[in-house]
């Protein structure tokens, strides 16, 4: 289904739905899909129009999650200087790698390859990762020739933070260090 066709009521629907199950399958490892139908204030009539089954809500969170993340990065450096644009940025991409933890589980049981999927998310975190790095180099606050292949793959790290602990603090110590290497050697510092 089209998010873009839908009437006004019926996309309303739909972003309560998405919404819902980002809490409530983040949070825990099994969840009915009635308990996201209630949770949005929907049916199960309309949770299964929009969502036939739970691998696609399950896989529709996820491609929300990766696109607010992607979404951020033109508007963070419309209204913030590059270097705290991609600061915060990285920190976005942190609270997604904490999504992405709690729904590691259920995107397990929703497919059995995540291939297609990051096939299909792996390009535009990297385009918004390429325009931030670009703004930040033309500004002189990084170092030049940083690869956003390699920065992405650096950024590991946010993915194996245990989600059960303090992981903002954890998340926000290890940006830093992060932050401090790409500006090593900068023309700026």
């Amino acid at each position: 289904m089209n998010p873009a066709s839908l009437r006004a009521d019926a996309a309303g629907n739909r972003a309560r739905i998405i919404q819902a199950a980002r809490a409530l399958i983040a949070n825990a490892d099994e969840v009915k899909l009635n308990a996201i139908a209630r949770q949005a204030g929907v049916g199960q009539g309309t949770l299964y129009r929009h969502f036939p089954t739970r691998e696609a809500l399950v896989l529709e969170v996820y491609r929300y999650e990766v696109q607010q993340v992607v979404d951020a990065a033109p508007r963070l450096l419309a209204s913030r200087p590059p270097l705290d644009a991609l600061r915060e940025w990285l920190d976005c991409l942190g609270h997604y790698g904490m999504t992405k933890a709690g729904l590691g589980s259920a995107l397990s049981a929703a497919t059995t390859s995540h291939d297609a999927l990051s096939a299909e998310t792996y390009g535009p975190v990297i385009k918004a990762l390429t325009m931030l790095l670009a703004a930040n180099e033309e500004a002189g606050t990084i170092r030049s020739g940083l690869a956003p292949d390699d920065v992405l793959l650096i950024l590991g790290f946010l993915w194996r933070i245990d989600p059960a602990g303090d992981w903002r603090a954890q998340a926000g110590r290890l940006l830093d260090i992060l932050m401090d290497g790409l500006r090593a050697g900068a023309p700026l510092t």
